[in-house]
């Protein structure tokens, strides 16, 4: 129940607004770039900036987020 709405493998949520909270967290709490963060949790930074385009969201290198 549930299931669905997370990749089971890296723990992410797949619904875009979620996941922008979810990443924005992390990058804030525990990573310096969203490169270090995509290979620390060997995650895709193409799809995780392609899922996050869909709701007009980019990376800011200088603030370490999606704004």
């Amino acid at each position: 129940e549930g299931k669905e709405e997370w990749n089971m493998q890296n723990r992410l949520p797949r619904d875009p607004v979620m996941l922008l909270g979810v990443v924005n967290t992390k990058l804030r709490d525990f990573y310096g770039s969203l490169d270090e963060m995509c290979e620390d949790m060997q995650i895709s930074r193409a799809e995780l900036e392609s899922d996050l385009k869909t709701i007009d969201y980019e990376y800011d290198a200088g603030r370490n987020q999606f704004v």
